[in-house]
This record gives structure tokens, C-alpha cells and sequence, in this order.
């Protein structure tokens, strides 16, 4: 084990006894959310500790086993031993390895999924349709519940834009490498000579922000507008000015809601949405100071990046960002993703540990 990496341990035994002391303390839970932020960093570290002292029997069983080796009767028993106490080693310090990767604060987060059709008109709101039902069959695959926030359907069907919240603990976990430009190319069905149209659609997953801690909307800054809610819905929604549209001053930033009967419903719906978009252009803006020179594989979720093609004549859907191709298109459009996530994460995680043995050399 390299001696930076074994400092980093030797650190985060040191932490440990500081979180012991602090979550010991009288007072500890006299500010819960701080507990709660202590309690969860304790059972971070637990782990990792936990990991470190089985390194650190291997070792001393390996150096047990070298002292055997020098009896001649014993050096046949040492040397499997050895070899066992090395593998095991290796193993652990791998496990340790990622236990130290940097944590998305976000992960366990539900998100805000939007769609909008780009290139290709009609063809384009389609696609954008057939997206929404991938994800939307994937979360009923995982038992997430899917709320419509707003909706602007194109004449043919799809959408020209909608946006629909996942609400279950790390949706953003799995659909965070979602974000960016999906190209598809097939035969549209209103295609008479039978071409192959090629069109695209804009994909972005939102972290829903804790309104608490992680965006402050002023009042001031906040532009509200009510107007009559149009398209499906029924009567009643259609004679009152229930549709909500929030303006955010100083970035620009617009959100309408219009899928409730309810005035208030629709203002809280819009201003969850308005946070998340906020907190994204934050996000973005602090991580482009911030960027280094290496360039992670999975891309950078830039909306404009063009990240998969769907390819139906062929069957295939291709990720550009780590050359994946799975010739299974029908099973993905029925939100069969989990091949594709797996290996999208894997790729996120190779990039993280070649970074992480840069930085101990």
C-alpha cells in the first residue's frame, strides 16, 4: 500500500475518534441536522476503518508467514500462506480504493426529468415521447413514482417538452449520466418512401434541491404570472387561471406548471422545479472553474453533447461516451437500462480510481 494512501487512513482513524467523541456528547442532538451529519460521516468512516484493519491482519498475516518460511519444514505451508494473506491484501486495498472515491452529495436524491424535442420536428416530439416511456417503464421497474409537472404536447403526439418528477431515494444515482443529446434514426411513420430520418431530443436530470439548505429563492427576485391552463384537462381547468409561470430575475430562468386543478399545488410544483434548475446552473458554472485538464469519460452532461443513438433498422443503441453497443434496442425502449447504467458507472468509477492513483504517485 502506497504511504500517502495509508496516511489517508491513518487520518480517518484519527476522525473517528473525533466523531466518537461529538456523537458521545450531551448535547449532541441539541442541533438534529448537525447529528444527523455527523451520524452519517461515522458510519462512512466505520466502514472504511473496518476495511483498514482487515488489510492490516493480512498484512501482519503475511509477515507471519514470511518468518515460517525461513523454517524448512514449514516453507511449503508459509508460502501458500503468503500467497493467500498477498491476494487478500490486494483485494482490500482495492476495496479501500473505492471507498475513498469522492461521494456525489447528490446521489441519493430524487430528480427532475426534462425532455425536449430538437431536431426533427415531429419526429423529434416523438422520440421524445418514446424517451418518456423508457424511463418512465424503468422507474415502474424499480417501483419509483413518476408525477407529471408539466407538458407541452406536439400536434402528432410526443412532446415538444415535458417534465415529470421521480421521487425516490438515489434516482439521481442512476439516471445522473442520462443528460445530454439521444439521436435517433429510423423510418417515421409518416414516412411514404420508406427513409430513414435521423432526429434528436435534449435529455436533463435535475437533482430536486432541499429548498432549506440548498437554494434560497427571494421573493423579490420572483416574477409570478397565472394564466388559463390550456390542452387536456377538463372544463373546470380551462375556465380558471390555475397554470402558474415563475420568472427568476436574475438568471432568467423560467418554469410553468399547469398539470394541477390547483392554483397553489401548481406554484409549489413550479418553484421545486425552478430550485433544481438553479442549483443545476450553480452546479455547472462552479465545476467549469473548477475543471481539471483530464476530461472524465462519461462525458461532461452537457445538453449539446450528442451521448447515445437509438438505431432501429439496425436494433441497436450505441453510447458514444464508452463505446458501448447492445443490440437489444425493443428491450431498452421498455426500460430495460440497467445494463447500460451499470456500465456507465463502472466506466464513472475506473476514471475516478485512474485519477485517485495519479494524485498518490
Amino acid at each position: 500500500m502506497k504511504p500517502s494512501l495509508r496516511a489517508k487512513l491513518e487520518r480517518t482513524l484519527v476522525r473517528l475518534e473525533e466523531l466518537n467523541g461529538l456523537l458521545a456528547a450531551e448535547d449532541a442532538t441539541r442541533d438534529l441536522a448537525k447529528f444527523r451529519n455527523l451520524s452519517r460521516e461515522y458510519a462512512e468512516l466505520s466502514g472504511l476503518a473496518a476495511l483498514y484493519a482487515r488489510y492490516r491482519q493480512a498484512e501482519a498475516d503475511a509477515q507471519a508467514a514470511k518468518d515460517m518460511a525461513g523454517d524448512a519444514a514449514m516453507k511449503g505451508f508459509a508460502d501458500e500462506e503468503l500467497k493467500g494473506a498477498r491476494a487478500e491484501m490486494e483485494r482490500l486495498e482495492a476495496e479501500v480504493q473505492k471507498s475513498l472515491l469522492p461521494k456525489d452529495p447528490n446521489d441519493e436524491r430524487s430528480i427532475f426529468l426534462e425532455l425536449r424535442a430538437g431536431t426533427g420536428g415531429d419526429e423529434s416530439a416523438l422520440f421524445a415521447g418514446d424517451l418518456l416511456r423508457m424511463y418512465t417503464r424503468y422507474a415502474e421497474r424499480q417501483g419509483w413514482p413518476v408525477e407529471l409537472i408539466s407538458e407541452s404536447p406536439s400536434e402528432l403526439g410526443g412532446y415538444k417538452e415535458v417534465v415529470v418528477r421521480i421521487g425516490a431515494q438515489g434516482a439521481y444515482s442512476r439516471l445522473k449520466f442520462e443528460s445530454g443529446a439521444h439521436r435517433v434514426q429510423r423510418v417515421p411513420a409518416t414516412e411514404a418512401q420508406g427513409r430513414i430520418h435521423t432526429s434528436a431530443c435534449t435529455v436533463a436530470v435535475l437533482p430536486e434541491a432541499e429548498a432549506l439548505d440548498d437554494v434560497v429563492l427571494n421573493p423579490a427576485e420572483l416574477r409570478i404570472d397565472t394564466f388559463r391552463a390550456s390542452g387536456a384537462g377538463g372544463q373546470h381547468v380551462n375556465k380558471t387561471d390555475s397554470a402558474i409561470r415563475v420568472t427568476h430575475l436574475p438568471t432568467g430562468i423560467v418554469v410553468e406548471c399547469q398539470d394541477s386543478r390547483s392554483q397553489h399545488k401548481n406554484r409549489e410544483k413550479a418553484l421545486g422545479v425552478l430550485a433544481a434548475r438553479i442549483k443545476d446552473k450553480q452546479t455547472r458554472e462552479q465545476q467549469a472553474k473548477t475543471a481539471s485538464a483530464r476530461k472524465s469519460l462519461i462525458g461532461s452532461g452537457d445538453r449539446s453533447e450528442r451521448i447515445r443513438t437509438y438505431n432501429f433498422p439496425q436494433g441497436r443503441v450505441t453510447d458514444h461516451r464508452i463505446n458501448l453497443t447492445l443490440y437489444k434496442i425493443d428491450r431498452i425502449m421498455e426500460g430495460e437500462l440497467d445494463e447500460l447504467f451499470d456500465a456507465l458507472a463502472a466506466e464513472h468509477q475506473a476514471e475516478q480510481l485512474a485519477q485517485l492513483a495519479e494524485e498518490a504517485a
